[in-house]
């Protein structure tokens, strides 16, 4: 499959992002949409991104256009910056998914591009280089100024705490390291690689969950963090090693820091709608989040099934305060529960709402596989109902805002959709007990599984 535009940014085999391809999308990106005082440019740590961050900057300075290296850091700490400067930006990154794949995330001055500048982007595909030579230069404070912004907010409201950070490949990991020692907790790190590992926080493996928990109960820890390759992506256990899904961070955090309005996807829980004021729902991916949160306004986040935090208002932390950030975000998401879990955080997530959400994939399926299948059940009442059965359950309604989402009689939901990102076919449950959703999740997944034997 060529590079596409998935639920964020351009992503695709790495074998297929060639110096042609590359330097065609900054192109068309530079000439179809504002791009400001100049261009912020990083890299995840997988080992194809220094090579295409290298293409993106040659790229962007034969277009005439002033270019700032800021090098390996975090998603939101580039754009923290590039926004603070007025400037665009580009991320080489394929987030959570396999090294063999990369992808760009692209950025005007006010933040995350929409879907009406990917579609100007690919109409512009095709321009020739205008043979200019704009200039280059480094930021080496990038991250620094990224661990202030969540340090000098929250002060030392950690002290106390034994916090593991489970570091492996995440390109922020050293950042995650100073931010949590900076705010107080004694620090244990985990899992450190040189070896890219993909972590979808969306969809934890198994073999990563048991390890978690393991760390949890040798070293005696109050919870464990970390991120996706990236660092848009947060994952947080509680004190027993347990993964915390993301929409429960999600409003967790946005109840905490006093917000009125949640926009999120349909696939997070439905314990939103007890939690704020206004809920407003949108398909699957950050730019729709990010167009809804603009069309509400006022004090409104926006928060997504795998954690990724988008924060719209000037927001109020113990020690400071958190200016907006309309990108996803992994640190806020799991630093702000954390300060509130004075009585661990399995309590924390205990008086939330009783609405839980489980999700995994299958990989490796084609897209237009994952399409076709879901294309059936959507067709057809009589295959639906032969799914649900599976799960002793009856329809009561169907949403169709991004893939196929079924609500049962009982108030439970299955949700399945082709990925945006990778040939996958997603699986999302709710239930009213964790165990329920990731029981559904399994018998959910080897329906799906003989269904497209």
């Amino acid at each position: 499959m060529p590079p596409k535009f998935g639920t964020s940014g351009l992503r695709g085999l790495v074998t297929e992002l060639t110096s042609d391809l590359v330097a065609s999308h900054v192109r068309a990106f530079i000439h179809a949409c504002p791009v400001g005082t100049g261009l912020f440019v990083a890299r995840d740590l997988r080992p194809s991104s220094s090579d295409i961050a290298e293409m993106v900057i040659a790229a962007a300075r034969a277009e005439g256009l002033d270019v700032t290296d800021c090098g390996a850091v975090p998603t939101p700490a580039l754009a923290l910056a590039s926004m603070g400067a007025a400037a665009s930006a580009i991320m080489v990154t394929g987030s959570h998914i396999p090294a063999d794949r990369n992808g760009l995330k692209f950025y005007v001055p006010g933040g995350e591009i929409g879907k009406v500048d990917e579609a100007a982007i690919l109409a512009g595909l095709g321009r020739d280089s205008s043979n200019k030579t704009g200039t280059a230069s480094k930021n080496t404070t990038c991250g620094a100024d990224y661990v202030a912004r969540n340090v000098d907010a929250y002060g030392d409201a950690l002290r106390g705490r034994t916090i593991g950070v489970y570091s492996h490949s995440a390109v922020g990991r050293d950042l995650l390291l100073d931010i949590v020692s900076g705010l107080g907790a004694k620090v244990v790190e985990l899992g450190r690689s040189e070896i890219f590992i993909p972590v979808d926080t969306e969809a934890v493996d198994p073999a990563i969950r048991a390890q978690l928990k393991v760390w949890a109960k040798d070293y005696a820890l109050d919870a464990i963090v970390s991120t996706d390759g990236d660092g848009d992506r947060p994952l947080l256990t509680n004190e027993h090693g347990e993964v915390i899904v993301g929409d429960i961070l999600g409003q967790i955090t946005g109840s905490l820091l006093g917000a009125d309005v949640a926009v999120t996807p349909v696939s997070s829980n439905t314990g939103a709608e007890a939690l704020f004021g206004t809920v407003k729902r949108t398909r699957i991916g950050s730019p729709f989040v990010i167009a809804g949160m603009k069309e509400v306004g006022g004090r409104v986040v926006g928060y997504e099934a795998n954690g990724g935090f988008l924060l719209g208002f000037a927001a109020n932390g113990p020690a400071g305060t958190l200016p907006p950030l309309m990108t996803r975000d992994a640190v806020l998401p799991f630093v702000a529960p954390l300060v509130a879990a004075t009585e661990g955080m399995s309590a924390l997530v205990a008086s939330q709402p009783l609405r839980f959400t489980a999700a995994d994939r299958l990989k490796e399926v084609p897209t237009e596989k994952s399409l076709a299948l879901v294309a059936q059940f959507d067709t057809s009442q009589r295959k639906r109902a032969d799914f649900l059965a599976l799960f002793n359950g009856e329809e009561a309604s169907v949403d169709r805002t991004d893939g196929l989402r079924i609500m049962l009689v009982d108030g439970r939901i299955v949700h399945l959709r082709a990925s945006g990102n990778a040939p996958e076919l997603r699986f999302y449950t709710e239930a009213g007990t964790i165990a329920a959703a990731r029981d559904m999740l399994t018998v959910g997944l080897e329906g799906l599984r003989h269904r497209l034997a």
